[in-house]
C-alpha cells in the first residue's frame, strides 16, 4: 500500500524539518517546495493527498500560491491547509475565505497537528476538532492554543 503524499510548501528549514519528521514518522510521504519556484517538480509528479502551505513565503503571498495550486490539475482536488505563524484575530477567517480548506497555526503541537493532518487526508477533518485559536478568548489556556484546525 502506498503512503499518502503530502506537499509541504515551506521556506524555513527548521519548520520544514519538524513537519517532515512528524509526517514521516506517521507514515506519510513528503515532498517539499520552498516557494512557487519549486513547484514545477511537484506538479510533474504524483498528486498530493494534502498540501500544507506556509502563508509567508519569500517569493510572495501564500494566498497567491493558493490560486496557482487550484489551477493546476495535479493539485486541484487536494485540500490546502494554511500552515502559518499568522495567528492574529481574523487571519484564520481570511485564509479560509480565500480558499484554504483549513488552518494550522505555528508553533505546532505534534499530536494535534498529526490528528488534523490525518483528518484532512481521510477527508473528514471536520472531525479533527477545534483545537483553539490565539484570537479566541474562550479557548485561553487550553492545549489548542498551538493550532486551529477547520475543514468546511
Amino acid at each position: 500500500m502506498s503512503r499518502p503524499l503530502i506537499w509541504v510548501i515551506e521556506d524555513n528549514d527548521q519548520n520544514f524539518e519538524l513537519v517532515d519528521f512528524l509526517l514521516g514518522e506517521a507514515g506519510y510521504e513528503v515532498a517539499r517546495a520552498r516557494d512557487s519556484d519549486g513547484l514545477a517538480p511537484l506538479f510533474a509528479g504524483a498528486p498530493p493527498a494534502l498540501v500544507l502551505l506556509d502563508m509567508n513565503l519569500p517569493s510572495g503571498s501564500g494566498l497567491d500560491l493558493l490560486q496557482h495550486l487550484r489551477r493546476e490539475e495535479s493539485s486541484r482536488q487536494a485540500p490546502v491547509v494554511a500552515l502559518t505563524a499568522h495567528a492574529m484575530r481574523g487571519d484564520k477567517e481570511r485564509f479560509l475565505a480565500a480558499g484554504c480548506d483549513g488552518y494550522i497555526s505555528k508553533p505546532i503541537e505534534a499530536q494535534e497537528f498529526l490528528a488534523a493532518v490525518a483528518g484532512f487526508v481521510a477527508g473528514d477533518a471536520g472531525d479533527a476538532g477545534d483545537a483553539g485559536d490565539a484570537g479566541d478568548a474562550g479557548d485561553a489556556g487550553d492545549a489548542g492554543d498551538a493550532g486551529d484546525y477547520r475543514h468546511p
